[in-house]
């Protein structure tokens, strides 16, 4: 059974081949000249068209990771501010001293918790 449905695929590629005749050469076909070269004019624009998008969307992609890492760096910076803020206050608490802005740092965050 194998061998005849092998033959029927084979019995039809046969046939879906070209309907013309091809002549084997290469290169360019006598009669076509301005067609063609309207033709290529019109994929020439459109390739150039295609590239000047292209390199539209690529601006705008590394404009918005630009605005995107400068918001990072900027949440960065802060946190790091933030840490040597506590940092500052555990050596304060460490020398017996109280460090200013700790009571209401710890009040806003109490608060903070009790809205959640």
């Amino acid at each position: 059974m194998e061998f005849q449905e092998m033959a029927v695929i084979q019995e039809h590629s046969v046939c879906e081949g070209p309907s013309r005749k091809e002549s084997g050469k290469r290169g360019r076909k006598p009669g076509r000249k301005s067609s063609e070269k309207v033709d290529m004019k019109a994929k020439l624009e459109r390739s150039r068209q295609s590239a000047r998008e292209c390199r539209a969307r690529k601006k705008l992609r590394y404009q918005y990771l630009e605005e995107l890492v400068a918001d990072r760096e900027k949440a960065v910076f802060a946190l790091r501010q933030e840490l040597e803020q506590y940092h500052l206050w555990a050596q304060d608490i460490d020398a017996g001293r109280h460090p200013e802005g700790l009571q209401a740092a710890l009040e806003e965050s109490i608060e903070s918790r009790t809205e959640k």
